[in-house]
């Protein structure tokens, strides 16, 4: 007699599946060896979200993609909902070290969605189960940073496709960034930084010729940079270096906003192409973002979530021709504030 999954392709099933909340397709996982197969294929996870009511059954299917020893290839994860999860996160954590132990193949992971303490051990668990790694991102919403820098080298050095980091600042280093910026080093794309932990405000300043010659070496590589109200004016400035090549800046600081502003305009305007800023109106600010449309052309997005002046409005619509989409607000309005595509 044949089994159920017998009758469908695997890729058909694959994509029922993809369809299902993740109890259900814990539950199909059950049923027979083809069911099995097609559910913990990449295809069905590819883009799945975990929320708490669903939190057991993602752990049950994250730990049978393990025991299968799946040609998984990326894996996002999220947590979200009314109630975010700032537990420990022991159980799903401890889910994704068994997976990258077995996932070997795996290429991509995305981990910036869980609001959990990420360390180090699970660092080295990826370094050393996931060779051809070619996108980590660990820049999550987490209040403690327990990435150190040593096992972001370690994982430099066993993964050497990696091509897209996303840390913490506190997880970043000089050798690092030399270690990024060596000669027999694969082409380097996307660094992530968020600065947004006690930790990333003690952090050391990575200085500038550092940057410079990462630059040098990789000159398509593009920095977003992250900066949230924990970090200090002192730590800004340690953070803002010239050589930096800024592609995306995000301001959320609880003190001097203006000064990023000026200096983001005045260095990174050859690369900075998205700008968002989370400030109090005031007319310094006004100034500084009309510096910053003259200087910066090739601004695609700019999202500023204050009240500006006409006069900002119009100086990033004359000065910026590749603007897609920005919010730049002349009066008050209900929140959420939606954005304003051009066409």
């Amino acid at each position: 007699m044949a089994e159920p999954g017998e009758q469908l392709p695997e890729e058909v099933l694959a994509l029922i599946f993809r369809h299902l909340p993740l109890r259900d397709r814990a539950a199909a996982a059950r049923v027979c060896r083809a069911w099995a197969a097609a559910a913990t294929c990449s295809t069905v996870w590819h883009n799945t979200n975990i929320r708490e009511p669903s939190r057991l059954a993602a752990i049950e299917l994250l730990t049978a993609l393990a025991g299968r020893n799946p040609e998984l290839r990326g894996l996002c994860l999220e947590c979200r909902g009314e109630k975010r999860l700032f537990d420990s996160g022991r159980d799903v954590l401890d889910a994704v070290h068994a997976l990258c132990r077995a996932a070997r193949a795996l290429r991509h992971l995305d981990l910036r969605r869980l609001p959990f303490t990420l360390d180090d051990a699970l660092v080295l668990q990826v370094a050393h189960g996931c060779p051809e790694l070619c996108s980590l991102f660990l820049d999550n919403s987490t209040l403690v940073g327990s990435v150190g820098p040593g096992s972001v080298l370690e994982l430099l050095e066993a993964c050497p496709c990696l091509r897209a980091l996303g840390l913490h600042l506190a997880s970043l280093s000089r050798t690092a960034l030399e270690a990024l910026a060596a000669p027999d080093r694969a082409p380097f794309e996307l660094l992530a930084l968020r600065c947004a932990c006690p930790e990333d405000a003690r952090a050391p300043p990575l200085p500038n010729e550092a940057w410079a010659e990462l630059s040098r070496r990789h000159p398509g590589l593009a920095v977003e940079l992250e900066l949230e109200p924990a970090l200090p004016a002192e730590s800004v400035t340690r953070v803002l270096q010239p050589a930096v090549p800024v592609a995306a800046l995000r301001l959320s600081l609880s003190g001097d906003t203006v000064g990023p502003v000026r200096f983001a305009a005045r260095h990174y305007a050859a690369t900075l192409s998205a700008l968002e800023v989370r400030a109090a109106a005031s007319a310094e600010l006004n100034a500084a973002l009309e510096e910053l449309a003259e200087r910066c052309a090739g601004l695609r997005e700019v999202h500023c979530f204050c009240v500006v002046r006409p006069s900002v409005l119009h100086a990033f619509r004359t000065h910026c021709p590749r603007l897609r989409s920005y919010t730049l607000k002349l009066t008050r309005e209900p929140h959420p504030w939606r954005p304003t595509l051009v066409t």
